[in-house]
């Protein structure tokens, strides 16, 4: 192991409070393992991060992996038919989804959902579709919802424009453009996410925006087990990474990376309608 390697600073290296708030993980990516889920929210509470969302992929995504989280408060939910499985899903599966939230109070959220070109696989109508769909959802049963859009931004704002979302409760999830895309967010009223992508040194046009969002507008996430920050890239991501990608947004903004660190959790939890810190 090199040098640079093996002197990483530990997460909890960083001494944060823990009233941070990790807003996107998939913690049941691939398969849940009930025996490591404990250990990587230890390490993330020894980190500093008081809550975790959980993005779950689907109805048999959640009915498969909630049950297994649910000894676990610092974890909420999120569900929502991604759009690369557009082609898979129908409005029974939405309409399943309005069950759901109905009946389990720590769904706090509809997601991610959204449009996807990087991958050529879905027709871009059928995600339209399946967007248009659970936007309707999401106004009918009163719960936000965290957006997926890669190689997409001008459709997906446009969805959501005809969709009449500008100042609803609209997280931009993974924002990984600049100061341009941003703009256009921060001016309809939404939240923007930000992930480890941002301690990258090619990440230029990223720093260039964060540097440009008020910290009252802004969460941070991890997008585990995708996206590690420096300096723990080339592992698999894990929430307790997410104070670092919080320590870059400090060095950007020029604030102090506890105040970045307790501002995000502040917003994530007015956005999700989570408990404040200590209660």
């Amino acid at each position: 192991m090199s040098k640079s390697k093996a002197n990483r600073p530990l997460p909890e290296s960083l001494g944060l409070p823990c009233v941070g708030v990790e807003t996107h993980a998939h913690l049941d990516y691939k398969r849940l393992d009930p025996q490591e889920l404990p250990l990587v929210l230890a390490r993330a509470r020894k980190a500093g991060v008081d809550l975790i969302g959980n993005v779950f992929l689907g109805v048999e995504a959640y009915a498969a992996n909630a049950p297994l989280m649910r000894d676990h408060p610092e974890i909420f939910f999120l569900l929502g038919v991604h759009p690369n499985d557009a082609a898979e899903s129908d409005v029974a599966r939405v309409s399943d989804m309005a069950a759901l939230f109905a009946a389990d109070p720590n769904l706090k959220a509809l997601g991610e959902i959204g449009l996807d070109y990087y991958w050529k696989d879905t027709p871009p109508e059928l995600q339209k579709r399946l967007f248009r769909e659970q936007l309707a959802l999401a106004r009918e049963i009163g719960v936000p919802v965290a957006i997926h859009s890669r190689d997409a931004a001008e459709d997906t704002l446009a969805v959501l424009d005809d969709s009449g979302m500008e100042g609803e409760r609209v997280l931009w999830h993974c924002f990984g453009a600049g100061p341009e895309l941003a703009a256009e967010l921060l001016r309809r009223g939404y939240t923007i996410s930000i992930p480890g992508p941002v301690t990258y040194s090619r990440n230029e046009e990223l720093r260039r925006a964060v540097a440009g969002i008020d910290l009252s507008r802004m969460v941070l996430e991890s997008d585990a087990p995708f996206l590690t920050p420096e300096p723990y890239r080339g592992r698999p991501n894990e929430p307790a990474y997410t104070v670092f990608t919080a320590q870059e947004v400090a060095r950007i903004k020029g604030l102090d990376t506890e105040q970045v660190w307790r501002a995000t959790g502040d917003n994530a939890r007015r956005f999700y309608g989570l408990p404040q810190a200590g209660e």
